[in-house]
């Protein structure tokens, strides 16, 4: 007779934003095949997370929905109660980057990544907190900082901003809710092979300065995040509370 196993996610439902491609596509995965069933949120198609959520045998909704405003918030949720169940996970992935030196960064890049990465990051957090603290059931919460949360970066001012604000909300929430059953914690992804960081692979001298920093020798591929989602996800993280966890191949380390 097999024993339940602490990362085991059946009857659990996630709710992802940034599914339809990279990181968040591989978290939904991941949590589809530790049993969970998935409402993906993104702003472009998701067939491709929705035929491999479908090959892990999890339940899948898609939600097409822009996240640079608050406005997108209400309908997300209706349409996510709509499926019928509960969200007792939320990964919060969906995020944009601007590059420009700091003397040059306008205005709107600075609004426009701030009000998607932490400020509808917040608000949709806001509401899956209430419905969890409603019904008395708890749950987990998920945010993806980044290693911009430790560390300053250089040419994306907005991006370190809603980073570094992104950690102080994950610990910022976790003290308030702990006791009401919700885990509020981070991931920290290092350097991944995804759309955010095509332009640092295709430049030779950045590509190969982190490179050399990396222990691990390689950029992450978007499945080896999925293991520290479950984690998160799961009874396994019960007692863990406001951590922000870099997955980074050692970059932190060194």
């Amino acid at each position: 007779m097999s024993r339940p196993s602490l990362f085991d996610l059946t009857g659990k439902t996630a709710l992802v934003t940034g599914a339809n491609t990279g990181l968040g596509q591989a978290i939904a995965v991941a949590l589809a095949e530790a049993g969970a069933g998935i409402i993906a949120v993104g702003r472009s198609a998701m067939d491709e997370t929705a035929a491999q959520v479908a090959a892990a045998g999890a339940p899948f909704h898609a939600i097409r929905a822009d996240l640079s405003g608050v406005a997108a918030v209400a309908p997300v949720m209706e349409q996510a109660q709509a499926t019928g169940a509960r969200v007792d996970i939320l990964v919060n992935n969906a995020g944009i980057i601007r590059r420009a030196d700091a003397v040059d960064f306008t205005e709107a890049d600075w609004d426009d990544v701030m009000n998607v990465n932490l400020k509808t990051t917040f608000f949709l957090t806001q509401a899956v907190g209430r419905s969890m603290i409603a019904d008395g059931l708890g749950g987990k919460i998920i945010n993806i900082a980044s290693l911009l949360s430790f560390q300053g970066g250089i040419r994306i001012p907005s991006y370190t901003a809603s980073k570094s604000g992104l950690a102080g909300l994950t610990r910022l929430l976790a003290c308030e809710w702990a006791d009401k059953g919700i885990n509020v914690n981070a991931i920290a992804p290092g350097y991944f092979d995804t759309n955010n960081t095509e332009a640092l692979r295709n430049d030779p001298k950045r590509n190969a300065d982190i490179l050399a920093r990396i222990p691990a020798g390689h950029w992450g591929q978007p499945k080896e995040l999925g293991g520290a989602a479950v984690f998160l996800a799961s009874a396994a993280s019960d007692y863990v509370h406001g951590v922000v966890l870099p997955v980074d191949g050692g970059w932190m380390a060194r």
